[in-house]
């Protein structure tokens, strides 16, 4: 007890912020030991993904003194002379910790470049690259839930922009460790010597997304556009004008704010994020809908199916771009995550382009080698891997806006698009089913549980399993679990790299797209029963 008491109180002796503090002192007063052992019973792990975790007080939350000590970790890897450019996104705290991680990094000895408002998330990686700074850092917690908040790392360099991967992650956060051991908040070094920067760099991203999608909009393609409380109207709208175009907005949810008061989580995957977008889009008699997640590196697209407002799946919006990609290249790889639709296979093979497979996140996407097209189901696509070597759902939406444009002129929609591709590639279908948790054990038990006993058939079909975290030739081990059907059918499970979520993941292929429905549909309920059998 004394021990959880006075790491809480060493803790509230350093902390700079009273909203923290004041929640601190309260449990420390209270003796709230359950409480303070979820705050310093562990640590936030900075990995692959940065860190990302609740905003409140303690080692085990997001807050002005942990992010103090990454910002140093990361200042102690890369050393005195380096560089850093920062950005951050609309959540609660952003700026608080950008600023804070500018004060030391610059008092560190580092030239530090500090955005001078809220941005997107594909804007720091296209900044490192173009500044050619030797790391970029972006303050976001993209879709994650309200309370969330992150800390996204990127790497110039060989790295291009792109996040940082193992052994690069390990290093950063031993330093981390040792400044954790070593310093306090005010012990850190700080200084304001550092670069605030925005429009110039804002008017080269707006150029090079223009370049690379070379719009042709057509003024008459009536778009509802949403940034689901996050920080893509500005950019959107800028590069949407350029573009000879005027979107619609989603009006109760196109300014930045952090309590995002209108959707329980705000990502567009879930259930009720788009319902405002979908009624903003009935009454405006619109053609499409755009919608980006908080930080703009994703994008979702909807449009009128059978009388009634849907989402495409990821993999639809994937299909398409990769299409409209591959026809304009010559050479070069389109690349997909392990769950993501294998339709990409036929495409590259059908415009004599190379295929790469990776494992879940961009952070393996964007380091393929000639790589013209990255995409991965959860909505995340690269479509200029040159200039922004992360998924970018600002240049994607241009780009799907471009496409039905052109769709538009001839009197047909993008699910006039999909049948075709699917008559010229293979009528796939893919879905997802997901469990979200507060207890992560249950996730380790539902996976130990299948790892220990694969089921020998799934939905009817014989299964062939596939341990994905004894890695292979081409991967290397994560925690998974495959099953290739009989009928060319593929279940994925895996759980969530950034929310407490277990998925499985799904893909049919049929005769039709209604017979690939069907299928979807019979394994979709295999799916459930099988996790509920192990849970």
């Amino acid at each position: 007890m004394s021990d959880l008491l006075a790491q809480a109180q060493s803790w509230l002796n350093q902390d700079p912020d009273p909203v923290t503090c004041s929640e601190l002192q309260k449990l420390i007063v209270a003796e709230d030991l359950v409480e303070l052992e979820k705050r310093f019973g562990s640590r936030l792990e900075f990995g692959t993904a940065g860190l990302r975790g609740e905003l409140g007080a303690g080692p085990n939350r997001m807050n002005r003194v942990l992010v103090a000590q990454a910002a140093a970790g990361i200042g102690r890897y890369l050393r005195p002379g380096a560089s850093v450019v920062i950005g951050f996104d609309g959540r609660i705290n952003s700026e608080v910790f950008a600023r804070d991680s500018a004060e030391i990094l610059s008092g560190m000895g580092l030239t530090v470049y500090l955005l001078d408002e809220i941005c997107p998330t594909p804007l720091i990686s296209f900044a490192t690259r173009f500044l050619d700074v030797s790391a970029g850092i972006m303050v976001t917690a993209s879709h994650n839930p309200p309370r969330d908040n992150g800390y996204k790392v990127y790497l110039g360099g060989s790295f291009n922009g792109s996040q940082i991967i193992a052994p690069v992650d390990e290093q950063i956060a031993e330093q981390i460790e040792t400044i954790a051991e070593t310093e306090t908040f005010d012990s850190l070094p700080k200084s304001a010597n550092y670069k605030v920067i925005g429009p110039e760099i804002r008017e080269a991203y707006k150029a090079s997304v223009l370049k690379a999608v070379q719009p042709n909009l057509d003024p008459n393609l009536k778009i509802v556009y949403t940034a689901l409380h996050g920080v893509g109207w500005q950019p959107v709208q800028e590069i949407f004008s350029a573009a000879g175009m005027d979107l619609i907005p989603v009006k109760e949810q196109i300014e930045p704010d952090g309590s995002f008061p209108t959707v329980a989580f705000p990502n567009p995957e879930e259930t009720g994020a788009m319902d405002l977008s979908f009624a903003t889009a009935e009454s405006n008699d619109a053609d499409l809908i755009l919608a980006n997640d908080p930080d703009a590196d994703r994008v979702a697209v909807a449009l009128k199916i059978d009388g009634d407002w849907k989402r495409l799946t990821g993999d639809q919006i994937g299909l398409i771009l990769a299409d409209e990609i591959a026809r304009r290249h010559s050479s070069g790889t389109l690349a997909c995550s392990i769950v993501s639709s294998s339709v990409l296979v036929e495409v590259a093979k059908q415009h004599n382009l190379n295929f790469a497979e990776t494992l879940t996140g961009f952070k393996w996407i964007s380091k393929v080698d000639d790589l013209i097209f990255g995409f991965e189901e959860a909505l995340g696509y690269c479509i200029d891997p040159e200039h922004v070597a992360d998924k970018d759902g600002i240049s994607a939406a241009l780009m799907i806006a471009n496409i039905a444009s052109r769709e538009a002129r001839a009197s047909r929609t993008l699910m006039d698009l999909l049948e075709d591709l699917g008559k010229k590639y293979g009528y796939y279908a893919t879905g997802q089913v997901s469990i979200r948790v507060t207890d992560l054990s249950v996730i380790s038990k539902i996976v130990t549980g299948i790892r220990s006993n694969p089921p020998v058939s799934i939905a009817g079909q014989a299964a062939t399993f596939t341990d994905l975290n004894l890695g292979s030739e081409l991967l290397p081990p994560t925690d998974g679990l495959r099953f290739d059907l009989a009928d060319d059918s593929r279940v994925i499970i895996r759980p969530s790299g950034t929310e407490p979520k277990l998925k499985c993941y799904l893909q049919v292929i049929g005769s039709d797209y209604k017979d690939a429905e069907l299928k979807l549909a019979k394994l979709t309920q295999s799916a459930r029963e099988l996790l509920a059998n192990f849970n």
